[in-house]
């Protein structure tokens, strides 16, 4: 079996997106997951969310198998992390979502070892050149001058502080941040000029900065929001392989609601039919574990996405895939996604419209979000340049 490269469709009528009922859609990934050429092998991925590595959306071709005569069984080497040195000329990266409570954020790293089948940053990965599916979980992005660039941009004079958040996109304390550490170089530059920041992530490893995250929680400029989607260990190995274990996660979050540091739970992404049963369970461990503010956000597939998490259901809960996307399409006006700022966290229709009194209810019953913590900004100050002479006054 050989791989060969077939040209993308050019024809615009081609190429638009085809509506298919969640049926259609279905048979459709059961066939692709046939095809030798897209599933890589369980040997080979054993550790990694996504089953395939399919050709970014912005390549001019795309891969097929097709037998050439010399069907010679091969052992192939298993997918091992790759990570790449980036230099980018700027860190801080704006925002002007409405939907989205921050203005700034960092990402100290493009793609994530995590592996999370239903992350919505996969996508992203198609802008180097590679694939939402594997290559986004083993080819992984650092930015080692990060804190570098942060400090200059803070030194502008015409910089003005608001929170910054960082893992808005990807986890800042993925494994490779062990070996890196740009998350904790961000957070002391951040720290010696007092200027706020909001942190989401799955991983313990956040616990390793609490001396860094303690003193500023003191001075108001630091929160974390943990991503709590599941309690049972046995469906986040499959969802999240290489993320922290939903007791770890809730170790965490005592841990650091003990060192004073406001920790929000966010249930995210609840999927149909596969964890959104476990609401009232989540909210109730996470706030015996010490959490004030919770939120929550039904899932999101942004382009190739939705292929990669049928993918992930034909291989995990193949019974479930047509109820699913049943439940999902039923949420999002009949799409498999609707990016519409208002409705994109939490969809619409009676389907979506539960889960958001579901969730109201049992976090009122809980005593959640009856404050809203705003981090300080007036606290914000940059330090002197150290130019070796010593000042007259």
């Amino acid at each position: 079996m050989r791989v060969r490269a077939k040209d993308n469709a050019r024809d615009p009528l081609l190429s638009r997106p085809v509506k298919r009922t969640p049926l259609e859609a279905a048979e459709a990934a059961r066939r692709r997951m046939d095809d030798p050429a897209y599933r890589v092998e369980v040997d080979r991925r054993r550790g990694r969310g996504a089953s395939a590595n399919p050709s970014g959306r912005y390549e001019p071709a795309q891969r097929e198998a097709f037998d050439d005569g010399w069907d010679i069984e091969e052992e192939l080497p298993t997918l091992p992390t790759e990570v790449i040195v980036e230099k980018p000329r700027t860190i801080i990266t704006r925002n002007d979502s409405p939907d989205i409570l921050f203005e700034k954020s960092i990402n100290p790293y493009r793609g994530c070892e995590h592996g999370c089948s239903y992350c919505f940053a996969r996508p992203t990965h198609a802008y180097q050149g590679l694939s939402s599916g594997l290559d986004f979980e083993t080819k992984i992005f650092a930015k080692p001058n990060a804190a570098e660039l942060l400090e200059k941009e803070l030194q502008s004079s015409k910089y003005q502080p608001t929170p910054i958040a960082l893992g808005s996109n990807t986890d800042p304390y993925q494994p490779v941040e062990r070996r890196f550490r740009i998350t904790r170089s961000i957070l002391e530059v951040l720290n010696r000029m007092n200027h706020p920041v909001a942190i989401v992530t799955k991983s313990a490893l956040v616990t390793r900065d609490i001396d860094l995250l303690g003193p500023m929680a003191e001075r108001q400029l630091a929160k974390v929001a943990i991503s709590v989607t599941t309690l049972d260990p046995k469906l986040a190995r499959r969802m999240e392989p290489r993320a922290a274990t939903p007791a770890k996660r809730l170790e965490t979050i005592r841990k650091l609601t003990e060192a004073g540091i406001p920790v929000t739970v966010l249930v995210a992404p609840i999927i149909p039919a596969i964890n959104d049963h476990e609401i009232e369970a989540i909210l109730k461990a996470c706030a015996e574990a010490g959490v004030q503010e919770a939120g929550y956000v039904l899932l999101r597939l942004p382009h190739d996405l939705k292929d990669l998490m049928r993918d992930w259901l034909v291989d995990h809960y193949p019974d479930k895939l047509n109820h699913v996307f049943t439940l999902l399409q039923e949420a999002r006006g009949g799409k498999d996604y609707d990016a519409n700022w208002s409705t994109r966290q939490s969809g619409v229709g009676p389907y979506a419209w539960m889960l958001g009194r579901r969730f109201e209810t049992t976090a009122e019953r809980l005593g959640l979000n009856k404050r809203n913590l705003r981090l300080r900004t007036d606290l914000f100050k940059v330090p002197p340049k150290e130019t070796g002479q010593l000042s007259l006054f």
